[in-house]
């Protein structure tokens, strides 16, 4: 998860950076932290929805304004969903296991024939938003 708070080349500023993995406690946990050293925080990036949502709890339970609070994540899951639907998640983003799988299977076929693949494969992924999200609630 990363705060934004010192200002980097893109227009970010980032006070705090971790890399932790896991679950919804854990980003709980980490922000908990934060929060009590002092640390204020204008956004939060999640490298998956739980620890988002872990995040989020945190920012609530310290008694943070959530309007004032831009909180992303990854993996469009059921649980971020409903987090956006109620106005909590700003963003996530679908990670699109068809087009995934798909990707993987052309690019095996590639190489079994002999052809060049490059290096990385990349899916595009899909951005969720309060917008959009009626569109992700039965992909996954």
């Amino acid at each position: 998860m990363t705060s934004s708070r010192r200002m980097n080349a893109r227009g970010w500023r980032s006070s705090k950076s971790r890399r932790p993995t896991g679950t919804g406690p854990k980003g709980a946990d980490l922000m908990t932290n934060w929060l009590s050293s002092g640390i204020e925080f204008d956004a939060v990036i999640s490298n998956n929805d739980e620890m988002a949502i872990g995040a989020i709890q945190a920012l609530k339970a310290a008694g943070k304004d959530m309007t004032k609070v831009v909180v992303g994540g990854v993996d469009a899951t059921q649980d971020a969903l409903a987090a956006m639907q109620a106005g909590d998640l700003d963003v996530t983003v679908f990670q699109d296991a068809a087009g995934q799988g798909k990707g993987s299977l052309d690019a095996a076929l590639k190489l079994a024939k002999g052809e060049k693949v490059d290096k990385k494969v990349y899916i595009p992924f899909q951005l969720v938003t309060p917008e959009n999200v009626k569109d992700f609630v039965t992909k996954n």
